[in-house]
């Protein structure tokens, strides 16, 4: 098998983060995921606490340091605050994996190791990506554990009285993960996904189609061979004020994680309940529908969802020849206006919304112009 096939799918996104107990518990009632596994003083972890919560084929990992003198936890939280530190992938035959990143320059951070309890046994690496965020390796091949050794059932699995009595919020899987760059930097990062890891370019635009009439972006996705793993890299282009890109490195600190891309078969629902459950969304003009209405009229694709129902949550369409996607976005779950998470339900169309960008971008400015940062 090549490397790239190796490669296989997103396993988890670790966020570092200041009370992972608290941050989980957010999640889990904003957006509809469950307790699921648990790491602390009590399994005889006596330096980070972590919890994992669950929803269909997503897992994320909260956690927090437990001793007051971890300077690598805070360090990192202080410069970037809560966020997304490591985003794991799926993978085999992890030692030639490594050997490939190790003989392209790769940073290694930690190489091959196993951890194993009664279930079986997990091999895992970790690598240096942009900034100070990291991809741990994970080859489950001998494993059928809960989620990793050393991990038990989370204590509040299926006992929190409140998400009981809440539906489900139906996502299902990671769609893409997309970092932000520092001006120049999007291509050498680009570049070192292709070598390192043997990703191709799967998607890209430049600032001639991604802008508005005060800022705009660069844009290159990634993906690994089978192409269940999309990586959006963007970097800010020079415009009259300061872009959204760009925002986000000054708040964060450097290059990392802006956004999650959720999967769903059925946004309505989604979205409706996550509106239920308090999740904020950016506002779209009602001008926006006005011109989608018009531009449906002349196009071959027709959009099976009610489009009454789709402007009412605010959610976006795009569409080309083949298909079309529907897409919706958060507004910040952090103070700072760093990490924040999409919802997207694809019919027949694997692109990013490009037909939205002009709406998006200018949703976003107008948060920005809110928080004085335009």
């Amino acid at each position: 098998m090549s490397i790239g096939k190796s490669i296989q799918a997103f396993d988890h996104a670790t966020l570092w983060v200041s009370n992972a107990l608290q941050a989980s518990a957010w999640f889990c009632l904003r957006f509809g995921f469950e307790p699921f596994a648990y790491r602390g003083l009590e399994t005889g972890s006596r330096d980070v606490v972590s919890h994992v919560i669950k929803q269909n084929k997503i897992f994320f990992v909260f956690q927090s340091p437990l001793l007051p003198d971890n300077q690598e936890f805070g360090q990192h939280i202080t410069r970037h605050g809560d966020g997304v530190k490591d985003i794991a992938f799926t993978v085999d035959n992890i030692e030639e994996v490594v050997e490939q990143a190790r003989t392209k320059g790769g940073k290694i951070v930690k190489d091959v190791w196993t951890e194993s309890d009664e279930h079986g046994s997990v091999k895992m690496a970790c690598i240096q990506t942009y900034g100070d965020t990291t991809h741990t390796l994970v080859d489950r091949t001998a494993y059928s554990g809960l989620f990793l050794p050393g991990f038990q059932e989370h204590p509040m699995k299926n006992k929190d009285p409140l998400l009981e009595k809440l539906p489900d919020v139906k996502l299902d899987f990671i769609d893409h993960i997309v970092g932000n760059m520092p001006d120049n930097e999007m291509e050498n990062t680009t570049k070192w996904y292709e070598n390192t890891l043997h990703f191709h370019r799967f998607w890209s635009v430049d600032d001639s189609v991604m802008h508005t009439q005060y800022s705009s972006l660069r844009s290159i996705v990634v993906s690994n061979e089978q192409e269940t793993i999309k990586m959006p890299i963007n970097e800010p282009a020079s415009g009259s004020r300061k872009s959204q890109i760009q925002e986000f490195v000054d708040y964060y600190g450097s290059a990392g994680v802006q956004h999650i891309a959720l999967n769903t078969s059925d946004i309505l629902t989604s979205v409706d309940i996550l509106r239920d459950r308090g999740t904020q969304f950016l506002a779209v003009p009602k001008a926006y529908y006005a011109d989608l209405n018009e531009r449906l009229k002349h196009s071959k694709i027709k959009i099976s969802e009610d489009l009454s129902v789709i402007e009412k949550l605010n959610i976006l369409v795009d569409y080309d020849d083949n298909g079309y996607l529907l897409q919706i976005f958060t507004k910040p779950v952090e103070d700072r206006p760093t990490l924040f998470f999409e919802i997207i339900q694809r019919h027949n169309n694997n692109g990013f919304g490009i037909g939205n960008f002009k709406a998006l971008f200018e949703a976003i400015e107008r948060d920005q112009e809110a928080r004085g940062n335009l």
